[in-house]
């Protein structure tokens, strides 16, 4: 039997998983990465984006993360999203909605507005969210 990857994906919010997986791949801000069992320890930032659980060559599991960062460890990989979410229990049409509602705050808002940063930040989740979802 093949050795597995302890894997953990951690937000604020909640653990979203824990357990032992073959083969992870994650959106690091320099390109996507994969992690393996017995794989050389290294730290990475994360970017928005999906990170499949694989077993064997079957994807698990597809978990949508804002951000963060990824710890490879000889007791394997932990990653710590700022926000996360499950795609298999979220739909298009509520990310549609939230993007619709983002959008249009921004846009009253306005370029002025103090909160105009962060305002684009969600929409910009959102629509990376909305895309994932997609495809």
């Amino acid at each position: 039997m093949a050795e597995k990857l302890h894997f953990s994906l951690v937000s604020p919010a909640k653990e979203l998983f824990s357990g032992d997986v073959d083969h992870v791949i994650a959106p690091g801000s320099e390109g996507e990465f994969g992690v393996l069992a017995n794989h050389a320890p290294f730290m990475t930032t994360l970017k928005n984006g999906v990170v499949r659980v694989l077993d064997g060559e079957t994807t698990k599991m597809r978990l949508f993360v804002r951000g963060g960062f990824a710890d490879v460890t000889p007791a394997g990989l932990t990653i710590l999203a700022e926000e996360a979410v499950d795609l298999s229990s979220t739909d298009v049409a509520t990310v549609d909605a939230e993007l619709e509602e983002a959008k249009s705050k921004l846009l009253s808002e306005g370029k002025d507005s103090p909160h105009h940063g962060a305002l684009q930040a969600q929409v910009d989740y959102l629509s990376d969210l909305k895309a994932a979802l997609v495809h």
